[in-house]
Parts: C-alpha cells; structure tokens; sequence
C-alpha cells in the first residue's frame, strides 16, 4: 500500500499540502500520515495543532474515504520529525505546504522545507495554498 505523508500546520499552507496529500492518497488507494510538528521553544507555536484543530482534522478525514493516522510531535527541528515518521512508515511521498521566504530569512531561521527537500529518501512534492 502506498503511504503518503503530510507535514501538516492549522493554516492556509497546511491545508494545501493536505489537500493535495488527500487528492495522492485517493488516486494511488493508499493511506495518509498527517504530521504536525514543533520545537517546542516558544510559548505559543501557531503552526502546532491544539486539540480543537486536531479534533477537526480528524473529523474532516474520517469523510474522505481515506486510510488516516495523524500524529503530533516535539522535537529540535521540525523538518526532521517529519523525514523520521516518513521513514517509520516507509513512504512512498512527502507532501509539504511551501512558504515564500527571503534568502536572509533563510540564512537566519533555516529552512523546514529545505530540510524535507534534501533530507527524504523518496519523492517530495511542495505545494502552494491558491491566491
């Protein structure tokens, strides 16, 4: 069975990559890893789920007829999370929401989809929300 994996965060990019997890999931009949992740150095991280968000998500994946397993974790860098789980579960695709960032913010913040990029032993596809 083919496994897709979703880096997924509770906003516009989030939801592009799990649109498009869904729509790979759906035609190739496998089944979706949905990955929400932080590092855990700040109070607040808009990007990490709280249980009302998690508990939409799943609700709204539970209709779409699609085998779904959605997991949290904390770690020192999110991309790795990520790539870790994509190994776990043997993945066949890596599907991640891409920001626009200027060279200096990525120099100094470093990159999660860089290290997605770069770091997956199979095929990556970086999507953009539509404007």
């Amino acid at each position: 069975m083919t496994t897709i994996v979703v880096g997924w965060t509770p906003d516009e990019f989030g939801e592009a990559a799990l649109a498009r997890g869904v729509e790979e999931a759906t035609l190739r009949g496998g089944r979706l890893v949905v990955v929400n992740a932080t590092r855990g150095d700040a109070l607040v991280d808009e990007r990490y789920a709280d249980d009302d968000q998690l508990s939409r998500l799943t609700a709204d994946l539970a209709g779409r007829g699609v085998e779904v397993d959605v997991r949290r974790s904390m770690g020192a860098d999110v991309g790795d999370q990520v790539l870790s789980v994509a190994e776990d579960v043997s993945a066949d695709l890596v599907v991640i929401g891409l920001r626009r960032r200027s060279p200096v913010g990525k120099l100094l913040m470093g990159s999660v989809a860089q290290r997605i990029l770069l770091g997956a032993e199979c095929a990556v596809l970086a999507v953009k929300p539509p404007h």
